[in-house]
């Protein structure tokens, strides 16, 4: 498997001869040229996860890519039709990608604040014929599916969350590889602390791994 991160929650994962992008938002650079994609998956509507200005493009390189959001973005995007059509992930439901299979789970973002709404996101495992939970992205959620997931892509700072429940998720799922996602809002001082504190308390046996931006890392 090899993941690389356009910075905070946007990943590309290539296993198995699929090409699988998610979550292409607003403070994620580089993933406007990639080509050949299998697949596009976004979480949730916030921008930073789906970056409606720079889809079409995308979506146009990419022309043969199946395209998945959770529920309430795929209405939004086919209704204000931005590159559609766009297939809504049920949680619960699944799709195959070439020799992936993609599982739709979770369903509901993280509480913000009692009085914000809160709205779908999806997170998706990737199954391949070698095994199951061979990734899995959360979206902005910390939803543990009670499986094995090889490689998780751990939220690691939001307006949702405390640090301490990062640690907490992230020694729930046990992953043997997280990969830290979602530190755009970090300064250079706040992503040191962050990732120290994530790399002193996770399990022994959870290596903790800080992608290139924009370099392939095989996991």
């Amino acid at each position: 498997m090899q993941i690389t991160h356009f910075g905070h929650s946007c990943v590309l994962v290539e296993i198995d001869g699929a090409r699988i992008l998610f979550d292409p938002g607003n403070f994620s650079h580089g993933f406007e040229g990639l080509t050949g994609l299998d697949a596009i998956l976004i979480t949730h509507q916030h921008p930073d996860h789906c970056d409606v200005a720079r889809l079409p493009d995308l979506v146009a390189a990419n022309p043969d890519a199946i395209r998945y959001a959770d529920p309430q973005t795929t209405a939004q995007l086919n209704g204000d039709d931005v590159a559609g059509p766009w297939t809504a992930a049920q949680p619960g439901s699944r799709v195959q990608i070439g020799e992936i299979t993609a599982r739709f789970t979770g369903g509901r973002h993280a509480v913000i604040h009692p009085e914000i709404p809160v709205i779908d996101n999806v997170a998706y495992v990737l199954d391949s014929s070698s095994g199951t939970g061979r990734f899995m992205h959360p979206g902005d959620s910390f939803y543990i599916p009670f499986e094995k997931v090889d490689v998780l892509a751990l939220p690691s700072a939001a307006p949702w969350m405390k640090l301490s429940e990062s640690v907490d998720y992230l020694r729930a799922m046990a992953p043997r590889v997280a990969v830290p996602i979602h530190q755009a809002i970090l300064s250079d001082a706040g992503t040191g602390i962050h990732y120290g504190r994530l790399t002193e308390m996770k399990a022994a046996a959870t290596e903790f791994v800080v992608l290139d931006k924009e370099s392939a890392v095989e996991l």
